[in-house]
């Protein structure tokens, strides 16, 4: 049961790390529109607690510049009060650029 949480604590990390990402990458959005939704998304599926680390970054690539968002977090893997299971997630979206 306990694998099956941090499982689904980490899918549901890296579906909102991407789906923060994307929202960061249209034209006129910024790095803060990006880190909104992820932690609305993680405040609506877990709990806020899993929002606390949330940062982007950019990098530049032969096809354009990819917004990156990082989720770090610790799950608990004997129950409540067990030792915490690190988790680091990425989302990433090429961001889109005026022509």
């Amino acid at each position: 049961v306990q694998v099956g949480l941090v499982l689904h604590v980490r899918n549901t990390l890296t579906a909102a790390a991407s789906d923060g990402a994307r929202a960061g990458s249209p034209i006129g959005a910024d790095p803060s529109d990006a880190v909104r939704r992820t932690r609305a998304l993680i405040r609506t599926a877990l709990a806020d607690r899993y929002a606390d680390d949330v940062t982007v970054s950019t990098h530049s690539t032969s096809g354009g510049t990819v917004l990156v968002v990082r989720v770090r977090t610790e799950v608990p893997a004997l129950g409540l009060l067990g030792p915490g299971v690190p988790i680091d997630v990425r989302g990433r979206s090429l961001q889109v650029e005026e022509p």
